[in-house]
């Protein structure tokens, strides 16, 4: 059983580090404040040739593997968790999952490879207004129409909606199959009928761009397809797999962040004539805050090797890391307010700003309820 990283691997944290330290911390407090879309931070990330890092060179990405995605949106969640859900989805999540595995080959040189060189921009539409965790109460149909099929329905919640110029439209071709019955659309953003919501106002993760589709007979053609009628449920709950990924090496990105923060902090910090890690709380709170972390990066770091080695096993991993590593991120977030004291409550820190943002990761890609359920599941069997 082999803990270290590759070279190589190690030469990526080092260029992903000193690009978010140079590019990224100095402007992360203002992104939250002003509610600043962070799409000229992902156009410089493109700018590295990073897109789609596990997607061999030949085919358009960047030869890489899935421990250096998981290392990116690591190293990018320490200074802005905005940036890093949206790196998430740039390097190796829902989008290029779904387009890499499951599109044909006119559907790639059309989407994903723009996609990869950041010439467009896409979004995943899943989540509607009463269909969240329980897809099956998805409303969006998409009725055959000769060689076309015409969309009706709204999308809520979905990250780079507003910045999108295609999107991946979850919609049910035959509402008597339920889950059996959706069907995954590509559909361009500019087609008659096809509008965006206003961009929605969060508690954290204020730079992430997020809003509503709106589809009022909205025609594509047969060829918009992903995979086959009825099987876009199946692709994707496997690219969600990916994505969970995601979020877990995301999650625990800002629980390091904030853990560095706090040990920084407690050492310039001095009451009683004395700086506040010498008191035995402060170092009980990072000790723990250290364990957990160490514990959630074990398991986002063998989810990611699992990916690589095509295990049956990482749908199992990714679901727990993501479970594990966000509910880490919280509590390491909400330690580091609290040893920074009424400090740590201003956004004069950024631990404020890092404990919002966490709390996001235990709602988005499948909520740690229905993780547990999923994971049960397995268990069981």
């Amino acid at each position: 059983m082999d803990f270290e990283l590759t070279k190589a691997q190690e030469q990526f944290r080092k260029t992903i580090r000193g690009f978010t330290e140079n590019e990224i911390r100095p402007i992360a407090g203002a992104v939250d404040r002003y509610e600043a879309t962070v799409d000229d931070n992902i156009k410089k990330l493109a700018a590295l040739h990073i897109n789609g890092i596990a997607i061999p060179v030949e085919e358009g990405g960047a030869g890489g593997d899935h421990v250096c995605y998981a290392i990116a949106c690591e190293e990018v969640a320490k200074a802005c968790t905005s940036t890093a859900t949206l790196v998430s989805a740039k390097l190796a999540g829902l989008l290029i999952e779904m387009l890499y595995y499951y599109g044909t080959p006119a559907q790639k040189e059309k989407y994903l490879q723009p996609f990869l060189q950041g010439e467009l921009e896409g979004c995943f539409g899943l989540t509607e207004p009463e269909a969240g965790s329980d897809p099956g109460r998805l409303c969006t149909t998409a009725i055959k129409d000769g060689s076309n099929y015409i969309i009706n329905g709204t999308k809520t919640f979905i990250t780079g909606a507003p910045l999108a110029d295609f999107a991946i439209v979850m919609a049910s071709t035959n509402k008597s199959l339920g889950t059996k019955g959706i069907t995954a659309f590509l559909v361009d953003c500019d087609t008659p009928g096809f509008s965006k919501g206003k961009p929605e106002q969060k508690m954290g993760q204020r730079g992430l761009p997020v809003g509503e589709l709106i589809m009022k007979n909205v025609v594509v053609p047969e060829t918009a397809i992903i995979g086959k009628e009825g099987m876009g449920f199946r692709l994707a709950m496997k690219s969600l797999d990916c994505g969970r990924l995601g979020i877990a090496s995301v999650a625990l990105g800002i629980a390091e962040g904030a853990y560095e923060a706090a040990v920084k902090y407690s050492k310039e910090r001095v009451q009683f004539g004395a700086p506040i890690c010498n008191n035995q709380a402060i170092q009980f709170m990072l000790t723990d805050m250290k364990m957990r972390i160490d514990a959630a990066q074990l398991l986002v770091y063998r989810a990611a090797v699992s990916k690589d080695k095509g295990s049956s096993s990482f749908p199992f991993e990714a679901s727990m890391a993501k479970v594990y590593a966000s509910e880490v991120a919280m509590f390491v977030t909400t330690k580091a307010v609290q040893i920074h004291g009424g400090y740590g409550y201003m956004n004069d820190y950024p631990v404020e700003r890092m404990m919002r943002d966490a709390k996001l990761t235990e709602i988005y890609e499948g909520t740690s309820e229905i993780q547990r359920m999923v994971l049960a599941r397995t268990i069981l069997k």
